[in-house]
């Protein structure tokens, strides 16, 4: 029974049996100044706060009880307490993390008295509330507007015509020469654009080269081949070809039965262009976008042909064998920087000067993490470690 229960229950039979009226109305107000005053010594012996500032999973309880061992218990929904916390009762600070928003949490402090032989205990409740912002993760906002700042200062710098430089890209300057074997050869030229879907980022970096591409293609008259593995990303290579076509003033060159649909299978997909480069022997074969175990059978039969490869993956575990089967190979983020490389659009480039500037951010404050730690300061780091 709760000592709150127990000393309710004495004080009103006690109540209940007083027959004069100026005894009941001493009793009155003695047991509500007792109760108050219970309350009040509760109050400052423990206590629970909900986290400010945080997603509403977490509660703050604190206790002072002058104790060498008291036991924290949380109450489950069978009724039952579960033990979360044994120590020092003195300045008792403990974070209950993994709690669900806006649902009443019971707590209570067993403090155990060795010199009376028992155990007495205060109980609590919280109930913990999500707010709109959470401070923990301000460096991810501090981080985010100093890129965003970065993007927008550059782009605008790159609008009113300051040039920015771009290291040389191998993989991408040998475009033009690999489409210009193929017109001297007579021969078409097979771009595979990955085999992941629309929502792969790679995949949609592999569309932006295919249009500089395309529109190359279209110039010097040189067939381009694009089978596809998925409808999404038939429907817009072939928007990408034609677009380019249309750009380069030739839209009657443009045939959209060379864009063409596979199959949804992996290797069944990967068996379909390996009979297209062994039937069309392509002069150029330009493998971009997200690749797999098919890597290595592409680049292969590819190679075998005697076509020029261009290859460029974001997998780290495919990279080795495009390395040695290709030609020419673009290396993780060269694959994203292409289109800004290629079209040299102020907007692109001022997007790809800005995330190098984030880029450079981040080692900085690594840097700086090391430096902090290593001189003692650990404020740096734990001001990061919030946003985890």
């Amino acid at each position: 029974m709760d000592f709150f229960e127990l000393c309710g229950k004495l004080w009103f039979a006690i109540l209940q049996k007083t027959k004069r009226k100026i005894m009941k109305k001493v009793i009155l107000i003695s047991g509500i100044l007792f109760f108050s005053t219970l309350l009040f010594a509760q109050s400052t012996f423990f206590w629970i706060e909900d986290v400010p500032w945080d997603d509403g999973k977490a509660l703050n309880i604190k206790a002072n009880v002058p104790a060498d061992t008291v036991y924290l218990q949380k109450a489950l929904e069978d009724g039952t307490w579960e033990t979360i916390y044994t120590g020092r009762g003195r300045s008792l600070s403990f974070t209950q993390n993994e709690l669900n928003p806006d649902i009443k949490y019971r707590y209570r402090l067993l403090v155990p008295r060795p010199a009376f032989n028992d155990t007495i205990f205060f109980m609590a409740e919280a109930q913990p509330k999500e707010q709109w912002f959470y401070l923990h993760k301000l460096s991810y906002l501090l981080i985010l507007l100093a890129v965003s700042i970065a993007i927008i200062y550059y782009v605008q710098n790159a609008r009113k015509g300051k040039e920015y430089y771009i290291r040389r890209i191998s993989g991408l300057d040998c475009i033009e020469d690999s489409i210009g074997r193929a017109t001297e050869k007579g021969k078409p030229i097979l771009f595979v654009p990955g085999i992941m879907d629309l929502d792969d980022i790679q995949t949609i970096s592999s569309l932006t080269i295919l249009s500089h591409l395309a529109h190359k293609a279209a110039e010097y008259d040189t067939e381009i081949i694009v089978p596809c593995r998925f409808s999404m990303v038939l429907s817009a290579a072939r928007e990408v070809v034609k677009e380019a076509y249309i750009k380069a003033e030739k839209p009657d060159a443009y045939n959209q039965d060379r864009i063409f649909y596979l199959t949804d299978d992996q290797f069944g997909y990967v068996a379909g262009i390996d009979g297209i480069m062994v039937r069309e022997q392509p002069a150029a074969n330009f493998f971009l976008g997200s690749f797999y175990a098919e890597s290595l059978i592409l680049a292969e039969t590819g190679f075998s042909t005697g076509a020029i490869q261009t290859a460029g993956t974001a997998q780290a575990s495919q990279l080795p064998f495009f390395v040695v089967s290709c030609d020419y190979t673009l290396i993780g983020e060269e694959l994203f920087a292409a289109s800004a490389y290629l079209s040299r659009d102020p907007q692109q480039l001022g997007s790809l000067k800005g995330h190098d500037f984030g880029k450079l951010l981040v080692i900085l404050l690594i840097i700086a993490g090391v430096i902090t730690e290593m001189s003692g300061w650990h404020w740096f780091k734990a001001f990061f470690e919030g946003a985890q």
